[in-house]
């Protein structure tokens, strides 16, 4: 049984199955983000005054992703409309340069969230607080690199700026600075924990809304991979319908990277 209005569009939409498929699970995606984009803002809203973090993230590796993600948006659309021109080959070249922009985007995540898990908040017996990033650990002590130390009883926003200023020293003086590492042994340890989503609302939040976005990004990636490998099989035998889903997971990866360009500056820059 042949489906109808797989290529030709519908007469009471003007459009083709596919494409009102996706104009309605993106009507979905756009409840779920937001509302989570909604609960950011109440939490930041309804936070303390010095309560709420600001700089505990590196905009670099956020902005690189940013331009990775504009870029995969054009390819994108070179693809499907290298396919409207009938160059197949321009087609696997633009969807393939989408690909990889979808993994380099993956990768400097999974790079950011690495940095986080080995960031180790320290709260030490005679009541000091200590920030670093955790380079050995053995049954007895730990070692942090570029360690910053201040009252326990300091304000988040107030710890986050004296972070960011000590990364900064540590990145003007470049090279290898294991001097600085700080020895604590474990039996001058209160509390220890890690910036995971569990360390403060903030991050919490942040993880919430990068992780789910880069579920996202890897399910968008798999199709447009699967399109671009033994799913392009279809152009010989049904070429305009091809093209349709090409233009189909476009339009989902458009949301994605409109996703993004919402994220980057709500979590890096504000």
């Amino acid at each position: 049984m042949e489906v109808p209005y797989t290529d030709t569009n519908r007469p009471d939409t003007g459009l083709y199955n596919a494409k009102v498929g996706i104009w309605l699970f993106l009507a979905s995606e756009v409840m779920l983000f937001g509302a989570l984009f909604s609960a950011y803002i109440l939490l930041r809203v309804g936070a303390m005054p010095g309560h709420w973090p600001t700089g505990l993230l590196d905009v670099g590796p956020g902005f690189v992703n940013t331009l990775v993600l504009i870029l995969s948006s054009v390819t994108v659309v070179m693809a499907w409309a290298s396919l409207k021109l009938n160059d197949f080959k321009k087609f696997k070249f633009y969807q393939g340069i989408t690909v990889i922009c979808a993994l380099l985007f993956v990768v400097i995540k999974s790079f950011e969230y690495k940095s986080k898990f080995t960031h180790h908040d320290v709260i030490l017996k005679d009541g000091m607080r200590v920030d670093g990033h955790l380079v050995e650990e053995t049954d007895e002590f730990i070692v942090l690199s570029h360690p910053v130390s201040y009252p326990a009883e300091k304000g988040i926003r107030e710890r986050a700026v004296a972070i960011k200023e000590a990364e900064h020293h540590a990145h003007e003086a470049g090279g290898d600075h294991h001097h600085e590492d700080r020895k604590i042994m474990l039996d001058d340890i209160e509390k220890r924990t890690t910036w995971g989503p569990w360390a403060n609302t903030y991050l919490a939040i942040y993880f919430t809304l990068t992780g789910l976005h880069a579920l996202h990004v890897i399910a968008g990636a798999l199709v447009i991979a699967y399109f671009w490998g033994p799913g392009s099989k279809m152009w010989k035998t049904h070429p305009e319908q091809f093209a349709n889903r090409i233009e189909v997971s476009g339009l989902f990866w458009h949301f994605v990277d409109l996703v993004w360009i919402f994220l980057f500056p709500i979590l890096y820059l504000l």
